[in-house]
């Protein structure tokens, strides 16, 4: 990540809360935090959804295969780094055709078609923090 993207985010309320979240947790990709918010901003995602889908598939990044901490494509996608997963899953939740135009809870269920799979990603996304965050 440029420095100028750790700058950006430094001071912005959201990093502090999915830190938070994710030491809490003792989750390994805490240090990604600033790659969620990234990839999350550059696609018009709710900035909690990439890390809850991590936390849901790999606990945040502690049991997964191939830099895959997503369970993309039922953990069979290699992804060069788990970096480079964040920011491709979060392209394809808002722009692939599976994706692009539908509301949480559709691509929710286009991700996994078990019933009680949005309302665990949901779940998850009330403990790290509300939707929006003001930013001081």
């Amino acid at each position: 990540m440029p420095m100028s993207m750790e700058r950006k985010y430094a001071k912005d309320p959201r990093l502090a809360l999915l830190k938070k979240f994710f030491s809490d947790n003792e989750c390994p990709v805490k240090d990604l935090s600033v790659d969620f918010l990234v990839a999350a901003d550059r696609n018009g995602l709710d900035w909690r959804l990439l890390p809850s889908i991590a936390f849901i598939e790999s606990t945040a990044g502690k049991a997964y295969q191939n830099n895959n901490i997503f369970g993309w494509d039922n953990g069979d996608v290699r992804f060069a780094s788990i970096k480079d997963g964040i920011h491709s899953v979060g392209e394809e939740l808002a722009n692939s055709r599976f994706y692009r135009g539908k509301t949480l809870d559709q691509k929710l269920r286009t991700y996994n078609r078990f019933a009680h799979y949005p309302g665990s990603v949901k779940s998850v996304m009330a403990q790290i923090g509300p939707p929006a965050v003001a930013v001081n």
